[in-house]
């Protein structure tokens, strides 16, 4: 089983806890005391007896690696989402699969969806659990019972240097999948916040953005072959560079979360280390104005690897959850107000590559910026920004223990739709929760459009705080959808987007997954209830 902690994400945490400042601070934006509020207890948590049909284990048993025990179950029940982890902490694991099945080829994988399709038991892929829109979640639906079919035996490399190409097998985690490239220096320059414990499965499954991907292109724009096993059979789409063959079944696979089959190896594009890599902050007065100074970038081509920037309210919550009280600190904001950013908005940006490749880059993006009034921060804030890349999802657990709703939602929209869609959703979230904490930064840039990524922290409700999040989240879905962007970027569909997917891709679109599944998955069997509305699934 995965090392995470059963509720939340890695144990011994590898950041610093928020300081005594940072939880004043927040009280004093939301109201008042903020009282720790632990989770129950592993021996609390209300796990149901596994329901498997009368001498289906024995039979699952062998066919690959089974456990059933507490732990493995838990550990399997939920993904990472704020529904996830509050029903965790909650102790309600009632959605645990009965089983969690660990495979260790391709062959096994073929041999458990045939005895689960032919017994009509769900069966849920499972990479490194960090689904935020209950990807993961098990849902039986029509099923008589659920298996998790953790995949973290399928690990395999196979580098083609000369192609720079690599496969892989789909539970290779991101950390491991790394050290082994830079072994023989390269690297996939994906790193997506859950780095730590996702998978290249998960990546490949979900569409993943890693936080490079202006530079290093999303995931799938990296991948090259893939092979899925399917309850019908297996599905290839071939390492080609190239192809005229009809319709991508690659893309048909990427972003399937499951539903269609398992993913049992992915070839993806690999580069050679970068030699230098630079990592500076600048500040824009205002969002907007940094919105379109990051707009005329890419759209010349000098576009950074890493792009990040931050609203007025973020920037302000990243120094209110930061180190506020160090000499730096409160230099840099005397500084920032001397030049009228005393509510500007902070951008990171990343350079990576040859030293002469980067210096130059760097050179003509400062040349641009300065143009439009930024104002140069050094490189104290991206080396801040880098040591703490991975450090959301354990600040979000603090603030969980803190009784609050921490959450994120992330869309994209075209350059002239942006604009008026950050002003929605904002506008949709606030009411919902106030007080409330919400900011926004854009992350990922396109020559025709940019990602926003929103993060919104308030009292919980106590009594129904699930209810309080499907409020908020209904209003700021519904203000995606009516302000032109699209319902997920890159955290997939799972259970939280459903309500939307007609939205996105129209009713004929739904009829066309549908009949894909339906093909590959006669009985209904891969991850129901996710990716497609409940009565196609």
């Amino acid at each position: 089983m995965t090392s995470a902690r059963w509720w939340g994400w890695l144990e011994p945490r590898r950041v610093r806890p928020l300081s005594p400042a940072a939880i004043a601070r927040l009280e004093e934006e939301l109201g008042g005391p903020l009282p720790l509020t632990p989770p129950v207890a592993l021996d609390a948590v209300d796990v149901p007896p596994p329901q498997l049909p009368a001498g289906f284990e024995q039979r699952l048993r062998e066919t690959a690696a089974v456990a059933t025990d507490r732990l493995a179950r838990v550990g399997h029940a939920a993904g990472k989402g704020y529904v996830d982890l509050m029903r965790m902490r909650s102790g309600d694991a009632t959605d645990a699969p009965d089983a969690v099945v660990f495979p260790g080829s391709a062959e096994e994988v073929a041999a458990t969806l045939e005895l689960c399709s032919r017994q009509r038991v769900a069966v849920i892929p499972f990479g490194g659990g960090t689904s935020v829109v209950g990807g993961v979640t098990p849902v039986r639906n029509r099923c008589e019972a659920a298996i998790s079919l953790d995949l973290e035996r399928l690990d395999r490399l196979v580098v083609d240097r000369t192609s720079l190409t690599a496969t892989f097998g789909p539970g290779l985690r991101g950390p491991r999948a790394e050290a082994r490239l830079q072994a023989r220096g390269l690297t996939l320059g994906h790193f997506p916040q859950s780095f730590e414990l996702a998978t290249i499965g998960g990546y490949v499954a979900t569409r993943s953005a890693g936080q490079a991907s202006t530079g290093y292109g999303r995931i799938d724009d990296l991948v090259h072959g893939l092979r899925l096993v399917a309850p019908a059979g297996e599905l290839r789409a071939a390492d080609v560079p190239a192809s005229a063959a009809g319709p991508s079944l690659r893309e048909l696979v990427v972003g399937s979360e499951g539903a269609l089959g398992a993913i049992v190896e992915a070839t993806l594009s690999v580069r050679p280390l970068p030699e230098r890599r630079r990592y500076e902050g600048w500040s824009f007065e205002t969002f907007a104005e940094g919105a379109d100074a990051l707009r005329t970038l890419v759209q010349a081509g000098e576009e950074p690897d890493v792009a990040r920037l931050s609203d007025a309210d973020e920037t302000r919550l990243t120094f209110a959850l930061g180190s506020t009280g160090s000499v730096a600190a409160r230099a840099g904001r005397m500084y920032l107000r001397a030049r009228g950013h005393a509510n500007g908005c902070l951008a990171i940006l990343g350079f990576e590559g040859d030293a002469h490749g980067v210096d130059r880059r760097r050179r003509n993006v400062a040349a641009r910026l300065r143009g439009r009034g930024a104002v140069a921060l050094g490189t104290r804030p991206g080396s801040a920004w880098l040591a703490s890349r991975y450090a959301g999802p354990y600040t979000r657990d603090e603030l969980l223990d803190r009784g609050l709703i921490v959450e994120t939602l992330e869309t994209a929209a075209t350059w002239t739709r942006l604009d008026g869609l950050y002003r929605a959703v904002g506008d949709a979230i606030r009411p919902t929760l106030a007080p409330a904490l919400v900011g926004c930064h854009v992350s990922h840039l396109y020559a025709d459009g940019a990602s926003l990524y929103f993060t919104f922290i308030a009292r919980a409700d106590r009594e129904r705080p699930l209810e309080q999040w499907r409020a908020v989240k209904r209003a700021a879905s519904d203000a995606i959808v009516a302000h032109g962007g699209t319902i997920t970027h890159h955290h997939g569909v799972g259970r939280d987007h459903l309500p939307w997917m007609r939205d996105e891709v129209g009713e004929l679109g739904i009829d066309v997954l549908a009949a894909a599944k339906a093909r590959l998955d006669p009985a209904g069997v891969m991850n129901p209830g996710k990716l497609l509305p409940v009565d196609h699934a």
